[in-house]
């Protein structure tokens, strides 16, 4: 399994955004001051924020620590981009209960469904 090429696959994903009329923010700075690897952003309006993970060592304590990111900056949605096999467990509920809508996405897929996700709003 190869790692993610995190340098190439932000400059598609602002490329993208911007293409659509939104703004991509990489690392995006929280109010309480932790960093969001990359946020969508409709002007003021926070729409997506996507985490990169290209290290498998302590996976669901990453996860679990980018859901609280992501709901502390208020974000609606928050995708994490992993190559690795994970089992997010408990960590999906959770995220559901504090009204984050959790994507885990591998690589090659992750342009493909952010064209058709940021080309339905």
């Amino acid at each position: 399994m190869s790692p993610i090429k995190v340098k190439t696959l932000t400059r598609e994903i602002i490329a993208l955004a911007d293409g659509l009329g939104l703004n991509a923010v990489p690392e995006y700075r929280t109010p309480d001051g932790t960093r969001i690897d990359i946020a969508i952003l409709n002007g003021e309006r926070k729409l997506l924020a996507i985490e990169l993970e290209a290290s498998f060592k302590w996976f669901p304590q990453r996860l679990l620590y980018d859901v609280v990111k992501a709901h502390r900056a208020g974000f609606p949605e928050l995708w994490v981009v992993s190559n690795f096999n994970s089992k997010p467990g408990w960590i999906l509920s959770y995220a559901a209960e504090t009204g984050i809508t959790l994507r885990i996405l591998k690589e090659k897929e992750v342009l493909e469904k952010l064209r058709a996700r940021l080309a339905r709003l």
